[in-house]
């Protein structure tokens, strides 16, 4: 599933192109792709002007010009393709949507993302609100989220990737993060020092901060950005995937567990904490 890096690389992209423009006319190609809508989205769309492109943690949304927000969760395989109409022809095209002469195009293989037309509280879609803040935004604190963490009687791993408590980590930067900062996954957060924890999630930060600057993670050909192109950090990963690798920090053969049924790769050598 795209992380932070990927879901705002695709933001970045999509706030670039389609800022100030207006739905022409939709086409909904698969109903999943729309489902949790009680409107049509090919009768509310058009008309609307995307006022803004904003994301918590793995969402995002277009600010909309009637005061609503339209959602879209990328999940597993969601791909959001800016180009001249037609130009998508893939098999998997879920939505697409003329602005002009533009044409955004949503491309879905395994159909688990969506759009959806919600409210917006506070400025946060109504069903994004249980999400937590991610360590990108203004409001994020990271002690606050420590002390929140250190409460927990679960795996560190299992707690990064718990989106009420900070949003936006994947299994990948959650593994890097934890090779940087030395700390098992599957240590029990509760156990964790306050620094400990708190250096942990700086260093989420910082791991989803140089991919970013690499375009985000491509493993295949399901995460690109809106221009069809991949991100290369997976070039600099230093545990997620790497089993069988000598660390980079020790030398060390990487290895592979299971935690609460999600891969976990680590160094045995150099993550005590």
């Amino acid at each position: 599933m795209p992380e932070l890096p990927e879901v705002e690389v695709v933001r970045r992209g999509l706030a670039d192109h389609l800022i100030g423009a207006t739905f022409d006319e939709v086409e909904v190609l698969h109903p999943r792709a729309a489902r949790g809508n009680d409107v049509r989205l090919e009768d509310i769309l058009p008309g609307l002007v995307i006022n803004d492109v904003r994301r918590r943690g793995k969402y995002l949304w277009f600010v909309l010009s009637d005061g609503f927000a339209l959602v879209i969760h990328l999940r597993m395989s969601g791909q959001m393709l800016v180009g001249k109409p037609g130009e998508v022809t893939s098999k998997h095209l879920r939505i697409r949507a003329q602005l002009g002469d533009r044409e955004l195009a949503f491309v879905d293989q395994r159909t688990f993302g969506y759009w959806q037309y919600a409210p917006l509280m506070d400025d946060i879609p109504a069903t994004v609100s249980h999400i937590a803040p991610d360590p990108f935004e203004g409001e994020f604190d990271a002690a606050e989220v420590a002390r929140r963490m250190r409460k927990k009687n679960s795996a560190v791993k299992t707690v990064l990737l718990d989106q009420s408590i900070v949003s936006g980590i994947g299994s990948i930067y959650a593994d890097e993060a934890m090779w940087a900062a030395g700390v098992l996954p599957t240590r029990k957060a509760k156990a964790l020092r306050q620094r400990d924890a708190v250096r942990l999630l700086e260093e989420s930060r910082e791991v989803m901060l140089r991919a970013l600057e690499q375009g985000g993670t491509s493993f295949d050909a399901l995460y690109v950005n809106v221009n069809g192109a991949s991100g290369y950090f997976s070039r600099s990963l230093n545990a997620y995937g790497q089993v069988d690798q000598p660390c980079a920090r020790c030398g060390q053969p990487i290895v592979r567990t299971k935690v609460n049924g999600r891969s976990s790769y680590f160094c045995q050598n150099c993550q005590k904490l």
